[in-house]
């Protein structure tokens, strides 16, 4: 077993520091594995961590509600909704002499560094207690209330925050807390919605959270293609009754079965009057006649078990909010713990909360363009694609490129590949091109399986699992004759292919067989889609996170069923062949003991240590045991060999049971995420398709010969990246089918600290206190 890092425990040594952690404001899921992360991270640093219940009420009013936890405090409620600790609104805590008696009580247990886990108004509480904190000292030592020695002794208070909140309203982070599960909750609502409309033509108006910010509703729109969305940040234009009225009835004369309308609890018109569910549904009835049903969600977007994107944001953000703490200094100022694209940041924290509160300002004073632009990156871009892909164009107003794309699925079904074709098809006849669909991968494209693919053809694809298309592993080079003679007789001008490995291999094939086949020189871009999230230069792939939910669901409830009979441990089989992401990731959002991966080499004393482990496990009041396995990770150590030695080694303290959870993790419906992402990155795709044939139509032809004429689109840390599939060959392990380098392999050792085993941890990218990046202003503030 790897042993704790030295350096690391010179460094961050939480000796005789106390840490409190407390959540504020609403709940949210994912706050649970927050403060179980918080907790386990702070024990792991020699650190005492203490619970603070009921939030800032539960500082003021002391006893009883700052308690010091242990390991198994925070055991079995990292799949738990809301907050175990509590939630409570505190108006003593806005006043000075609140705050002069939660002061007294951190300092009588010794608690200098604080968690703050909630909204922007918990976070900016907390700033201003960390900012009186020397005053208020001073104040209790002249009352009295404590001693000199005392305010000497914990002189200075070090405040992290991490933004809990399912409205994704604080600006500076890509996702808050609980987004991505409230997004869930909407989507399955929306997902059964469809089915009983389907059935009685109707038209749902669908009221979503989002007093403030339209996250929630503009998101769920792009995910399911509502035929309309209401959000605060982004109100209609002037006349926009007639426009959606006419764009609902056209939409039913095409004979789409029904309309859905996302509307956010805050909506409103270009004059901040409030638009409600209510008025839209009498608008519909009114004009149209349409048999027109509200539905409002409520607080069931808060409810409900966190999403496995939440379970993994969440940790790794308590994780870093430990490490802040114990990093901090007096000059260090208040920070926030972020996500920007696919890496935790620390930002100043009210540089944060001070954006999020000029984006209100700037809705007040109708500066709306600015509003969306200090939303940030990703919800323009959300806002942009959403626009592009919901209003349909009369024919006549499209331009006409004359070029001709092919879409084609390759390589093993991912969720999430219906929604990048439904994107691509959509933005690609937008830009005026003809659209075509090929059937079956490359050996559809060799034997002709191509047709035109028009707007409606792709109607409602997003929510669907698989591929519509069809997909085949089937690499092109067995049929490079064929495909150059489809291309000509199709007159194909440039390829999308949405897949995984077997997609990048493909690409290499056709760019190696460019020489030979003049027809091969077309522009051609990859986008990632694949469960086993193994494909270079991309740090995400669609589908993946739909099996990991899948995982994460059945991981649940076998930890209820092992709860259940006590002293019980599963070893689960994950699919992802040689590639041990899903194992990996899906072990820290269950919180299982350990995970077998091939990028980790493991032997037979490991396994040893592991049954140990368990057996000590047993001991607690935590009586079972979750164990996950890499189908690839070891050709001897195979599953039924794990289990026969679990069993073997752990005979009379307790039993095993085995899964293998098999293709269940390629099917059903695309998380939210997945959809969303689809949809971006295949639009993102096809935009950068239409610029290239712009760049190499010569002479009545297209011809395309360079390297960076075919591309991989993928997310690498912060942004999506067009790299050229030449220069990724030196990145992949072919014989594997994974990359070389993989980034959720900084995340392992997370997993084992939170599930207890003491390792080393890589903390060389931590500690880097950034600055919120503000947008410029796109219009002139009124006077």
């Amino acid at each position: 077993m790897a042993q704790p890092d030295k350096k690391f425990f010179e460094n961050l040594s939480g000796s005789g520091k106390a840490i409190g952690v407390l959540t504020s404001g609403g709940d949210a899921q994912g706050m649970n594995a927050a403060v179980r992360a918080v907790v386990r991270m702070g024990i792991y640093v020699e650190a005492k961590v203490y619970f603070i219940y009921e939030g800032y009420q539960g500082m003021v009013d002391g006893g009883d509600n700052i308690v010091e936890v242990t390991w198994e405090s925070v055991s079995s409620i990292l799949q738990v909704g809301g907050t175990v600790i509590g939630s409570a609104r505190c108006k003593a805590f806005r006043t000075r002499e609140g705050r002069l008696l939660a002061a007294r009580n951190l300092v009588k247990r010794g608690i200098t560094n604080l968690c703050v886990i909630g909204g922007d108004g918990s976070l900016t509480g907390a700033n201003l207690f960390r900012e009186e904190w020397s005053g208020l000292l001073d104040e209790l030592v002249k009352d009295g209330k404590i001693q000199d020695c005392h305010a000497k002794t914990y002189s200075h208070l070090n405040i992290v925050g991490m933004v809990g909140s399912i409205d994704n309203d604080f600006c500076g982070t890509d996702m808050t807390i609980g987004t991505d599960s409230a997004l869930h909750r909407i989507i399955e609502v929306v997902d059964a919605i469809v089915t009983t409309a389907q059935s009685h033509q109707r038209t749902f108006v669908l009221e979503v959270m989002g007093r403030h910010c339209g996250y929630l509703a503009l998101v769920s729109a792009l995910a399911c293609g509502a035929d309309w969305v209401f959000i605060p940040e982004s109100p209609p234009q002037e006349g926009w009754e007639d426009v959606m009225c006419n764009k609902l009835s056209e939409n039913r004369a095409r004979r789409k079965r029904l309309n859905i309308i996302i509307v956010s609890e805050g909506a409103i018109d270009s004059n901040t009057t409030p638009i409600t569910s209510e008025i839209i549904k009498d608008l519909v009835i009114k004009r149209l006649g349409f048999d027109t049903r509200v539905t409002i969600l409520g607080h069931v977007q808060r409810g409900g078990t966190p999403s496995a994107f939440d379970r993994i944001l969440a940790s790794r953000m308590g994780v870093e909010a430990v490490l802040a703490l114990l990093e901090a200094t007096p000059d260090t100022p208040a920070c926030v713990v972020s996500l920007c694209g696919n890496q935790a940041v620390r930002l100043p924290l009210m540089e944060c909360v001070q954006m999020t509160q000029e984006v209100q300002k700037a809705m007040d004073e109708k500066r709306f363009e600015d509003a969306v632009k200090l939303r940030g990156r990703s919800f323009e871009n959300n806002l942009d694609t959403y626009k592009l892909l919901a209003n349909k164009k009369p024919v006549s107003e499209l331009p006409k490129s004359h070029f001709n794309v092919a879409v084609l699925n390759v390589g093993a079904p991912a969720a999430g590949m219906n929604g990048a074709v439904r994107s691509a098809v959509r933005i690609g006849i937008i830009e005026g091109h003809t659209m075509l669909a090929v059937n079956d991968g490359f050996e559809g494209f060799a034997k002709g399986q191509i047709k035109e693919i028009k707007w409606g053809g792709v109607g409602g694809w997003t929510g669907q699992g698989g591929s519509i298309l069809g997909t085949k592993r089937t690499l092109p080079a067995k049929y490079f004759e064929q495909i150059a003679e489809q291309i000509r007789t199709h007159n194909i001008n440039a390829l999308l292919v949405i897949g995984g490995f077997e997609a990048f291999e493909s690409m290499l094939q056709l760019a190696d067989a460019r020489a030979k086949f003049e027809e091969l020189c077309i522009p051609m871009c990859i986008v990632p889609a694949t469960i086993s999230n193994n494909v270079p230069g991309t740090d995400l792939s669609v589908g993946t996170d739909t099996a990991l939910n899948a995982i994460v669901e059945t991981c649940d409830r076998i930890k209820q069923s092992a709860s259940g009979t006590k002293r019980r441990v599963f070893i689960i089989e994950t699919m992802g062949g040689y590639c041990g992401y899903l194992a990996n990731m899906g072990a820290l959002a269950s919180g299982a003991d350990a995970a077998y991966i091939f990028e980790e080499q493991f032997d037979i004393r490991e396994l040893q240590a592991n049954v140990e482990h368990l057996t000590e496990k047993m001991k607690t009041g935590i009586q079972r045991g979750l164990v996950l396995r890499n189908e690839n990770c070891n050709e001897n150590y195979t599953t039924d060999f794990i289990y026969q030695l679990y069993s073997e080694e752990g005979r009379g303290v307790f039993d095993c049971r085995k899964n293998v959870l098999g293709h269940m993790q390629q099917g059903g419906a695309p998380s939210p995420f997945d959809r969303n992402f689809a949809t971006k990155i295949s639009a993102k795709a096809v935009q950068w398709i239409s610029k290239k044939l712009e760049e190499t139509y010569k002479q009545g032809k297209i011809f395309a010969n360079t390297e960076d004429s075919v591309c991989l689109l993928g997310m690498r840390t912060r942004n999506l990246v067009f790299q050229p599939v030449v220069q990724l060959r030196e990145e992949a392990d072919f014989v594997h089918r994974i990359p070389k380098e993989q980034w959720w392999l900084k995340l392992r050792p997370l997993m084992k600290i939170l599930a207890k085993y003491k390792t080393s941890f890589d903390v060389s990218d931590s500690g880097q206190l950034e600055h919120v990046r503000r947008p410029k202003k796109t219009s002139i503030t009124p006077s």
